[in-house]
């Protein structure tokens, strides 16, 4: 039997907390093989087998990085004048499900990575829920930029930024995409609604020069605003488990939960 340190269960325990609030009540873990890896998208070829199914006609790595040649130092609308760093977007680029928020906040800003600050803690853990790792799937925001005092971004703001991650959505190709919050939301669909209505529904989406099948588009709340309000986060859960039913992922219940 494994013996944890006092601080792996400090990071268990946190993790147990994390999936009350989610309203989970039970846990699953997956198949564990001869050699004792566990078989499952979230542990290593095979959750890139999983979420990246796309013929290798094409290399999306290569594109992602000819979309971010383009973008440079970009200084096309007023967000430029605050960055530290120009956060792009990261994960796999062959993923089968993206998510993608509003805009960066100071931590991102400093780093240049999408969702790496208490927000991006709790994505992470979001993820990990779903039976996933952060690497597995690919992350980005509408705008590319901080907003000054971390603001909403303006629509002007939006609408400048916004073809450069079509182009990323086009060069990943996922099978599904969470938008993030209601601005993430309506930049992707047009649609300006509340979140109840947003929520109520995945979505067909089709970016702008996209050829393939439409891409299922759902909404849920932005973990910045779990942290707000952490009452929602049963709520977050039950959008989460409607993109793992149509990715074919594990759902967990009573039969695939750990004997105690």
């Amino acid at each position: 039997m494994t013996v944890l340190t006092p601080e792996q269960r400090k990071q268990v325990a946190a993790r147990l907390n994390f999936y009350r609030e989610l309203g989970i009540s039970d846990l699953y873990r997956q198949p564990v093989s001869e050699t004792g890896a566990e078989n499952g998208p979230e542990h290593g070829a095979s959750a890139v087998s999983h979420l990246g199914n796309h013929p290798v006609l094409r290399d999306p790595a290569a594109e992602l990085a000819a979309i971010r040649a383009d973008i440079g130092d970009c200084r096309l609308c007023r967000l430029h004048k605050g960055r530290t760093n120009l956060v792009f977007g990261t994960g796999n680029p062959q993923a089968e499900l993206m998510f993608i928020g509003e805009g960066p906040g100071a931590d991102e800003d400093a780093q240049g990575l999408p969702f790496v600050g208490r927000a991006g803690q709790l994505l992470n853990n979001m993820i990990a829920a779903m039976g996933l790792r952060r690497e597995d799937v690919y992350i980005a925001n509408i705008v590319k930029c901080r907003p000054p005092q971390n603001r909403t971004p303006e629509k002007d703001e939006c609408d400048t930024c916004i073809p450069f991650l079509m182009r990323q959505i086009c060069a990943i190709q996922p099978k599904a995409i969470v938008a993030l919050g209601a601005t993430a939301a309506k930049n992707l669909l047009g649609i300006h609604d509340t979140m109840a209505v947003l929520r109520s529904r995945s979505y067909d989406f089709t970016p702008s020069g996209y050829t393939g099948d439409p891409i299922k588009l759902f909404v849920t709340f932005h973990p910045a605003y779990l942290l707000r309000d952490p009452r929602q986060k049963k709520e977050t859960w039950k959008d989460l488990q409607q993109v793992m039913q149509f990715l074919g992922l594990q759902l967990p219940d009573k039969a695939a939960a750990p004997e105690a």
